[in-house]
């Protein structure tokens, strides 16, 4: 069993009608040393030009990003390379960036190595300090620059830093 921390950036709110445009992940151990990337081509012709903007890149850049069949399988198999036994999906906003990977594996390759599950960092931490208004932001240690593997990574410390707060948590 392992966490995988994801972030996602896309070109609007939801998956299917908008695209996933890049996202990244880290697995949660000591070191963050494994990590993937994977930039996307657009599956919609509907986009938010606000919404893009947020990932860096140009409507016209998104259109040679690799084919998203291929990137998802790409990372199936990093998870299954990575992971001895079950991944747990864990991000900052896992309600948003579950939604797309979720979708995007059970649309392009039929299944999903997170299953039906995920963990949103920001409430592990409410739970852990015993205050809905508190914010773990503060633990990360690598800048959140909205490429999406720095910001995993960055969420990846901050749950590094959970544990030695006394979170108990297999990693």
């Amino acid at each position: 069993m392992a966490y995988v921390m994801v972030d996602v950036e896309s070109d609007g709110p939801i998956p299917g009608d908008y695209s996933m445009i890049c996202f990244g992940a880290v697995l949660v151990r000591d070191g963050l040393e494994q990590s993937f990337y994977g930039r996307l081509k657009p599956i919609s012709e509907q986009w938010i030009p606000e919404a893009l903007a947020i990932s860096g890149f140009s409507r016209a850049e998104t259109l040679t990003f690799d084919d998203p069949k291929n990137v998802m399988e790409a990372f199936a198999r990093w998870i299954a390379d990575n992971v001895k036994g079950r991944a747990l999906f864990i991000s900052d906003n896992n309600g948003f960036d579950f939604a797309f990977v979720s979708w995007y594996f059970w649309h392009f390759i039929g299944a999903n190595p997170f299953g039906h599950s995920s963990t949103n960092l920001g409430s592990l931490y409410k739970g852990l300090v015993k205050d809905t208004f508190q914010n773990f932001k503060h633990l990360r240690q690598t800048a959140h620059t909205h490429h999406p593997v720095d910001d995993a990574r960055g969420n990846a410390e901050a749950l590094l830093a959970m544990k030695t707060m006394g979170l108990k948590i297999a990693l």
